[in-house]
């Protein structure tokens, strides 16, 4: 709570000092994001240092966002969405270049997330949270600082592991557990990712998403596969939880905004971009999600407990040993047939 008093005295001293409002009654912007992922109070600066109108709305998965945005024709000017669902979109003539030189803020993002695989060339996306994704567990239950994925198979702990609800994590999980890329397209090493799941069904206490946290808080199971910040979050909550990135290595994960094709207020998307990469605005917006901001004048500005905490800030050896989702066209079908197979079987 001091810390976020301390954040917001900063955004009211720079609104203060060097912020203008534009009552720009006549502008209007139309935001698409994940549902709980932005800090609300920052709408609410925006909308008072510019006089836009802005419309928010949300959405739980990216597949859910892409096939509205494909579909239906909706009219969002930007969207927050996961990397290689970027890819995809790239590819698909969904989304605009990024004129740069309206966003004098992207000289705060720092360089290492720049040019990434996904967007190689720079021209589609500004970061906006990143992440790994790894083993949360008990330490009272388990106390190692080095774990394998294998340990989600051990029945000595059956019904005690919470696996993600989607199939790019789980199956992401099995291929890298067997030792196999997170990106594979060979289905022979698909079908051994399924029958490890299958055989693994029988001991996982539940499929989850958001509610993982709750439950690994509250003591309820003693292993979860989890996203760095959510581990972090939880260990806040419940000092005897910890987090790795596995021995196999794991999946490194990057959410971006970019700015959709169609959109009708590019300059009003514009102006918001540079307003999420002000640092202290990202400050703000960090402290609320919990995730890992790619903002290098954020990240001085953190408590030292949490920029120096490995589940923020991995080590360089843990970044070499995870790899980015990258988009599987029509592939996807086969990964969702599987995770149909599983839970069935």
């Amino acid at each position: 709570m001091k810390i976020r008093f301390l954040i917001l005295i900063l955004v009211l001293v720079f609104f203060v000092s060097g912020c203008k409002k534009n009552n720009k009654d006549n502008s209007a912007l139309n935001i698409y994001n994940y549902g709980d992922y932005i800090d609300p109070e920052i709408l609410d600066i925006f909308k008072k240092e510019t006089g836009m109108k802005v419309s928010y709305d949300t959405f739980a998965v990216s597949e859910d966002a892409y096939t509205k945005i494909k579909n239906s024709g909706v009219d969002y000017d930007l969207l927050i969405i996961s990397d290689y669902m970027i890819e995809r979109m790239i590819k698909e003539n969904l989304i605009s270049e990024i004129d740069f030189s309206k966003i004098n803020n992207y000289k705060f993002i720092d360089e290492r997330f720049k040019n990434l695989e996904f967007d190689p060339e720079n021209k589609y996306s500004v970061p906006y949270t990143w992440g790994t994704v790894g083993i949360m567990f008990n330490k009272k239950f388990i106390n190692k600082k080095n774990l394998s994925w294998n340990i989600l198979w051990d029945e000595k702990y059956k019904n005690q592991i919470f696996m993600y609800d989607n199939p790019r994590d789980t199956i992401g999980v099995a291929l890298k557990k067997l030792g196999y890329s997170i990106n594979t397209r060979d289905k022979k090493k698909l079908d051994q990712a399924k029958d490890i799941l299958v055989k693994q069904k029988k001991i996982v206490q539940a499929y989850l998403s958001d509610a993982i946290k709750d439950k690994m808080i509250n003591n309820e199971g003693i292993l979860a596969v989890a996203y760095s910040g959510d581990a972090l979050f939880c260990q806040n909550q419940n000092k005897d939880l910890d987090y790795v990135i596995p021995d196999e290595g794991s999946n490194l994960w990057f959410d971006s905004i970019v700015v959709l094709k169609n959109a009708r207020n590019k300059n009003s998307a514009y102006e918001f971009i540079n307003f999420l990469c002000r640092p202290d605005i990202a400050l703000l917006n960090t402290d609320y999600i919990g995730h890992s901001t790619p903002n290098k004048a954020t990240l001085e500005k953190l408590p030292d407990e949490i920029k120096n905490n490995k589940i923020y800030w991995p080590s360089d050896e843990e970044f070499k040993r995870c790899e980015i989702f990258h988009d599987l066209g029509d592939f996807s079908k086969l990964y969702n047939l599987i995770w149909t197979e599983i839970l069935a079987g």
